[in-house]
């Protein structure tokens, strides 16, 4: 009897040191100096926090790090290289390789998402040497004169982006449970690799505690609202302070035709381009046309916003609610990058996007020059 209990015993104290609520990380850190410190970071509301630092030690490194229980995003960051590695914890033992010469190149084994995104990185990593390849075969066919080699790598290069966006897409709907898989959808969606439509196939189909996860539900609001936004449908209504602090709505502005400009003060191309929407303002004001400027500027810097506004001879309506890439009405309008516009006829419709330069002129003449 007493052989049984220790037995049991036994086997009862290994179950429960197995079912700890952490897990290990082992490393190798080749070409790495001793003592290098390699910070452990997540990401949390959007911001980089570090939860651990692992000490390189005879050309190894180890730890034991928090499970998680939603999905997350971590990375380790060696300052000293200025290099990332990104990995995802799944609660299961970790198995990493950093390279001191090729940050990129290092590993993280250990769960399905990091054996994903390592095969991603890979094949992605040979997309690019090809692509580097055709640069120099295409620089030296230019410097000889060859057309018909000018012509031959083009058309090779653009083969090999369609099957690079098609290996990318592949990749999104088939890793409907990870993380890394609904980011990489969200930068393809950014690049205008995919459509709305395709983005919000794919995250349908996501496992229900990957379309929980808050990085899921931001880009369906993104998506909803590039949905909302697109050429043909009714503008989204917003109202929102202006410079003086009085609340200022679409609706209220409305021209025969109406320009939604989302710019800010820090962004260069953005000013590059103001001279242009100066001018076309001035020229085709008083035949109908209106503007209201949307600003991205960031909290405590509203000065810098009502500087902008006068240097830059914006006399049009203005608005922010001073919330930088958060802007909420940026968001509803699902823009991702700035400069960007929205020309509306007098019913509030969507009828073209992101006119710049001489295109948005030219667009605007044919609606109002003949006045």
């Amino acid at each position: 009897m007493r052989r049984l209990f220790a037995a049991f015993l036994t086997i009862c104290l290994i179950s429960c040191n197995s079912e700890t609520n952490t897990y290990n990380v082992d490393g190798l850190a080749e070409g790495f100096e001793e003592n290098t410190p390699i910070l452990v970071y997540t990401v949390a509301n959007n911001q980089p926090v570090v939860i651990d630092t692992l000490i390189v030690t005879n050309g190894k490194f180890a730890g034991k790090l928090d499970k998680v229980e939603d999905p997350s995003i971590h990375y380790l960051n060696i300052e000293k290289y200025k290099g990332n590695v990104l990995f995802f914890p799944e609660n299961e033992d970790l198995n990493v390789t950093l390279y001191k010469d090729s940050i990129q190149s290092s590993v993280v084994n250990g769960g399905s998402q990091n054996e994903s995104y390592t095969q991603f990185s890979r094949k992605l990593r040979a997309f690019n040497v090809q692509k580097q390849s055709n640069i120099e075969l295409y620089r030296d066919a230019s410097a000889a004169k060859d057309n018909a080699a000018l012509v031959r790598i083009q058309k090779a290069n653009k083969e090999l982006v369609a099957e690079e966006t098609a290996f990318k897409k592949d990749f999104v709907s088939t890793n409907n449970n990870s993380i890394f898989g609904v980011m990489m959808l969200s930068e393809m969606l950014s690049r205008k690799e995919i459509t709305p439509a395709e983005a919000s196939k794919i995250l349908g189909n996501l496992s229900p505690k990957m379309a929980a996860s808050p990085v899921a539900k931001q880009l369906k609001t993104v998506i909803e609202g590039l949905r909302k936004s697109e050429v043909g449908g009714i503008a989204p209504g917003f109202s929102a302070p202006t410079p003086d602090g009085q609340e200022l709505a679409l609706s209220e502005v409305l021209g025969e035709y109406t320009i939604i400009d989302f710019w800010a003060s820090w962004c260069r191309p953005c000013r590059a381009e103001n001279p242009n929407v100066v001018r076309v303002y001035e020229k085709y004001h008083d035949k109908g046309l209106n503007i209201i400027s949307v600003s991205l500027d960031k909290e405590g810097q509203k000065e810098r916003w009502l500087k902008a506004i006068k240097d830059d001879k914006m006399n049009w309506h203005h608005v922010s609610n001073l919330k930088f890439w958060q802007e909420p009405i940026a968001r509803t309008y699902g823009v991702r990058s700035i400069p960007a516009t929205f020309l509306l006829d007098e019913q509030g419709t969507i009828i073209a996007k992101n006119l710049r330069g001489p295109a948005l002129e030219t667009k605007i003449a044919s609606l109002l020059g003949r006045q």
